[in-house]
């Protein structure tokens, strides 16, 4: 018997954090997206929700 000891309960944590940070980096790959791209999503539908309502008619035109 000659084998190195190993103690169950710290294999068990060792692995079930390397399982969560396996998953959390596949779903970072697959959702995620950083700050930058978010900004820049978020401008760009500010600036055009803003030329939208500055084309928009009045209903006064219309009467």
């Amino acid at each position: 018997m000659s084998g190195k000891i190993v103690n169950l309960s710290r294999a068990r944590k060792t692995r079930a954090r390397d399982d969560k940070r396996r998953q959390a980096d596949a779903n970072a790959a697959r959702f995620g997206r950083n700050k930058a791209e978010r900004d820049l999503d978020q401008a760009r539908t500010g600036k055009e929700a803003a030329h939208l309502d500055a084309h928009r008619r009045d209903g006064a035109d219309e009467e």
